[in-house]
């Protein structure tokens, strides 16, 4: 089992809904936090409103960088080696969505979005992978989507970014378990965080954004909750709630039930739209 207590865990897009509440919830079983997101100023006012809350565990740093450059991500490498606190817990969380037709979405934004939902896991997993297999200690956790398990229209560079992270993890789970070091991926559904506010384009833009029933969203207290224990648990795959774990299983077993399911979903939203 993976122990939380006293370990130093390193969390990326820790201003974000699931950031905070990792953030929250890690410093309640005592563990030592490194904080990372694009904004020091933001971050630092959510950890303030945070550590009002809780007197257990310990903020070590809050750092400012941008993932989405191989420079930014060795950058924060290199920060916190200087800490010279050893990372036990590697925690990918940062990323963006966007929705949107493949072909009406700009490059130079789906390219943005594979920066940091895919590429900064693998070069912050690469880089934090080879202390922890030195040390033959650590755990690396990818926040990857349901959407990694199963694509929708209007998403498939979001999906494209977290099936990768889903590969990569699976790939580096077979790589490093002999160094006892331990990985593990989480497929959440969509939760009531920033993402449901993500940038939209083209003829699908409003589908997302005037369609989607937010009581559908899952709590992020409870996804974050799920997904630690998953952690302690040195899960490979973890689906934090039910929907998720419902259309995983769906997924694997009954995929044309699946398909059925997600057009009569679709078509919901367009009429719920035109309404």
């Amino acid at each position: 089992m993976t122990q939380l207590y006293k370990a130093v865990v390193l969390i990326t897009g820790a201003s974000g809904g699931f950031g905070q509440e990792l953030t929250r919830q890690l410093l309640k079983a005592g563990s030592r936090l490194i904080l990372t997101d694009l904004d020091a100023a933001i971050l630092h006012q959510k950890v303030v409103e945070i550590q009002s809350e809780i007197s257990t565990g310990e903020v070590i740093a809050c750092l400012a960088v941008d993932l989405a450059t191989r420079e930014g991500c060795e950058t924060l490498y290199h920060q916190v080696k200087k800490l010279d606190d050893p990372v036990d817990i590697l925690i990918n969380n940062a990323g963006i969505g966007l929705f949107g037709r493949m072909d009406e979405v700009p490059s130079e934004i789906w390219e943005q979005l594979m920066q940091v939902n895919l590429l900064a896991p693998m070069r912050l997993s690469s880089l934090f992978a080879a202390d922890m297999i030195a040390r033959k200690k650590g755990h690396i956790v990818n926040i990857s989507s349901l959407a990694g398990w199963s694509a929708s229209a209007g998403m498939a560079h979001y999906s494209a970014s977290k099936f990768g992270l889903r590969g990569f993890s699976e790939g580096l789970f077979n790589e490093v378990k002999e160094h006892q070091v331990k990985v593990t991926a989480v497929y959440p559904f969509f939760s009531r965080t920033p993402i449901l506010r993500s940038q939209s384009f083209g003829t699908l833009s409003k589908l997302i954004a005037e369609g989607f029933p937010e009581s559908l969203a899952t709590d992020p207290v409870d996804v974050m909750r799920a997904t630690i224990q998953g952690i302690v648990n040195d899960k490979l795959h973890v689906f934090p709630d039910p929907t998720a774990r419902s259309v995983h299983l769906l997924k694997r077993y009954s995929p044309l039930l699946l398909d059925l399911i997600s057009h009569a979903f679709t078509r919901r939203l367009k009429i719920a739209q035109r309404q």
